[in-house]
């Protein structure tokens, strides 16, 4: 699987989090992410989401999505304390490491390509 923004590759490495479990989960106790690393969160319904850096020890950036894989909101999280959320609906959110939104120079309206492999 290969995660494209734009026609530009961002990661080779793309896991889904699926499931409740997973998804609460996420990456805590992960040792550091490769840069070409991205979970991607799968919600089973557009919904307004919130995230949290709880036993997560090092910064990452996430990416969120709408229904249409277009990039709404984009943030960079702190280790441990780092928290946001989304007023807009979610479908779909992007882990990937930390300074990667802007190396690529995705920005809101954006728009992803890859195939959901939670259905």
């Amino acid at each position: 699987m290969i995660l494209i923004s734009n026609g530009k590759e961002v990661a080779t490495d793309v896991v889904f989090a699926c499931s409740l479990f997973k998804q609460t989960k996420g990456l805590m106790f992960s040792k550091r992410i490769p840069d070409n690393y991205a979970l991607i969160f799968v919600m089973k319904k557009a919904q307004k989401v919130s995230l949290h850096m709880l036993f997560v020890n090092y910064p990452i950036d996430a990416i969120f999505l709408d229904e249409q894989k277009r990039v709404i909101k984009k943030d960079s999280l702190r280790p441990w304390i780092g928290t946001c959320s989304c007023k807009a609906k979610v479908k779909y959110i992007i882990e990937t490491s930390h300074g990667k939104s802007d190396r690529m120079g995705i920005d809101i309206g954006d728009k992803f390509e890859f195939e959901n492999q939670c259905q």
